[in-house]
């Protein structure tokens, strides 16, 4: 006599999709833990695309607004934060487009970053101690850093940016970018060799390493 098979069980549905559930039923606590958990992550992905950073929070408010007036129209086929950095994309891309209608505005919003930017920094600041040079050869590399990626094309700067800051996969840039894969690579090679470009004089000269 066979024995009965074994009940198979769905797989669990991550926390962001209960969460996401939870908003759409209703649940606007639910809602804010989602805001509460990307906010930060989107704030710094919109402020490499928009540089006042008087400006990131509005942003980063009108993405999650948007966010949730799209909610029941997420439907699990990909990660909601990919999802969510989609929306992030867009609005800031809406945002500077309104800007180049405002010279007023534009020259603020894409101008240099504050000293104490965390981005790419820690790819050349020092882990352990070092000397007043060291400090201030890593302070100028990170500025040449961050002033070629603020010369980038935008859609090179957002391929590198996703790809070395959030640390996200070739598949999810390509679904957040709305392009192929195969493009997605080709942009963070050239955003990368652009930067190498900027960086590698410098670090012949200090006798650093390439970027």
């Amino acid at each position: 006599m066979s024995q009965p098979a074994e009940p198979t069980s769905a797989p669990l549905p991550d926390s962001d999709t209960l969460l996401v559930e939870r908003t759409v039923a209703g649940d606007q606590r639910a809602f804010e833990l989602l805001v509460i958990k990307y906010q930060r992550r989107v704030e710094r992905l919109i402020s490499r695309m928009v540089r006042d950073v008087d400006l990131v929070p509005d942003i980063a408010q009108e993405t999650f607004i948007r966010a949730y007036r799209a909610l029941h129209q997420f439907r699990g086929d990909s990660q909601f934060y990919t999802w969510l950095y989609r929306i992030a994309v867009n609005t800031a891309k809406k945002f500077l487009l309104e800007l180049k209608h405002d010279p007023t505005r534009s020259n603020s919003a894409l101008a240099s970053r504050d000293e104490d930017d965390e981005t790419f920094t820690s790819r050349s600041e020092p882990s352990t101690q070092e000397s007043p040079e060291s400090l201030l050869a890593a302070k100028e590399i990170s500025q040449v850093i961050d002033q070629a990626l603020a010369e980038l094309p935008d859609d090179l700067r957002q391929a590198i940016t996703l790809r070395e800051m959030e640390g996200l996969s070739y598949e999810d840039i390509a679904d957040i970018m709305a392009c192929p894969i195969g493009t997605v690579r080709s942009r963070i090679f050239r955003a990368r060799e652009a930067v190498s470009a900027k960086v590698r004089p410098l670090l012949d000269r200090q006798g650093g390493k390439r970027w």
